[in-house]
């Protein structure tokens, strides 16, 4: 029989500060207690609160129990239910531009797991529309931009995103997952970063060397600013929309930020993460705002420098260092690789022990390091929630 493993209370030690100057002691880790999986406990004890989410409170810093828990792209095609209703919807706008379809996708997941987080489903190219720039998500090849940005005229012609006029549905679709699962999970919204974002729009979709995006920024750096900043105007309103309808926490993903070097990244990512940031907590200073961006073992330090509440580690950073390097002022999500999930439940609940241990007992949010990859069996999945779910501190 399969085993989890509950790590349990010890006195805690603060994690290295933010820099070096604070030099304080490693957070320490958790001792372990091993049970059979499916053993009764009492999920009340650790179950969102009327006021709030577990997954709320744990980025807040409050004490829980266990680590709240979800998957980035948990709805999706992994699930057959999902593969059941691309058959009668096969336009992928088609499923993320419905409020009915919307809805019943994000709680596909829900339904059969109960995770912590139950995330829109939905693009991060979305928005693109509603800023003049047409696409569209072709199968087999990914988002396809028919007219990209590679001039300052083309760039001039992008409007300010209006969310209340171009997706009403997410607005739609928020309120109503927050009242299907009321405080048992929190509703997680997600943007695009202005750099990511503008990758897309400028490459004409998805790239594999950059050399488009890299030659406006390092021969025509003013007409990227320029459009940066206009993703960064819509990406902060978009937020604020998102929670306004709904959303507990809002999930910035920056994917493509980690193709710039370190002082690349400080001009052309950074600072524009900041100012949605600074932005959004004007407006909504209670609002846990996420950042992940895959592969950043390069720029782990400067990630906390945006503000954000949470960083999301990818898998190719080891849990522990990566609390050492972020420094206790943070929170952290993540990481175990989602390649993990095609092994054996034995394997799979290893490494989310040794994941939850690394990280901690507060602080943490447990999911996998970049999305679910298609083909993953749907029992191992319902495996790692079992698993999860049992862990107690």
């Amino acid at each position: 029989m399969a085993t989890a493993c509950s790590p349990l209370s010890l006195p805690s030690t603060s994690l290295l500060q933010r820099s070096a100057r604070a030099g304080a002691a490693r957070r320490s880790l958790p001792s372990v207690r091993c049970s059979a999986v499916g053993e009764a406990v009492a999920e009340a004890a650790v179950a969102g609160t009327a006021e709030e989410p577990l997954l709320v409170s744990a980025i807040r810093g409050k004490k829980v129990e266990r680590p709240p828990v979800w998957l980035m792209r948990q709805a999706g095609r992994y699930m057959k239910s999902y593969q059941n209703l691309c058959e009668r919807y096969p336009l992928f706008r088609e499923r993320s531009e419905n409020v009915d379809l919307v809805v019943e996708i994000s709680l596909q997941p829900w339904k059969v797991f109960k995770p912590d987080g139950v995330i829109l489903f939905s693009d991060i190219l979305t928005p693109l529309p509603g800023m003049n720039i047409p696409f569209d998500i072709v199968k087999g090849k990914g988002p396809v931009i028919y007219d990209p940005l590679r001039t300052a005229a083309a760039v001039n012609e992008v409007r300010e995103f209006v969310p209340e006029e171009w997706v009403p549905y997410v607005g739609q679709a928020l309120n109503t997952l927050r009242e299907e699962v009321k405080n048992e999970a929190a509703v997680l919204g997600f943007v695009g970063a202005p750099f990511t974002l503008a990758s897309y729009c400028v490459e004409g979709g998805s790239s594999k060397n950059f050399s488009k995006i890299k030659k406006m920024a390092f021969a025509e750096p003013a007409i990227l600013h320029n459009l940066l900043q206009k993703f960064t105007t819509s990406m902060a309103n978009y937020i604020k929309y998102q929670a306004d309808n709904g959303a507990q926490a809002v999930q910035i993903f920056d994917s493509w930020a980690t193709e710039l070097s370190p002082v690349d990244f400080e001009e052309f990512s950074l600072p524009y993460l900041k100012q949605i940031v600074d932005s959004v907590k004007e407006t909504h200073p209670d609002l846990p705002l996420i950042l992940y961006a895959s592969g950043s073992g390069g720029l782990l330090e400067r990630l906390p420098l945006t503000g954000v509440d949470v960083v999301s580690l990818d898998w190719t950073v080891d849990m522990a260092e990566g609390r050492k390097r972020l420094g206790s002022n943070i929170a952290v999500q993540g990481n175990v690789d989602p390649g993990v999930l095609f092994g054996s439940k034995d394997f799979i609940s290893k490494r989310i022990y040794d994941t939850v241990q690394k990280a901690g007992n507060e602080g943490h949010v447990l999911n996998l390091g970049h999305g679910i990859k298609v083909g993953t069996p749907e029992e191992n999945v319902a495996h790692f929630f079992e698993v999860a779910k049992g862990i107690r501190y």
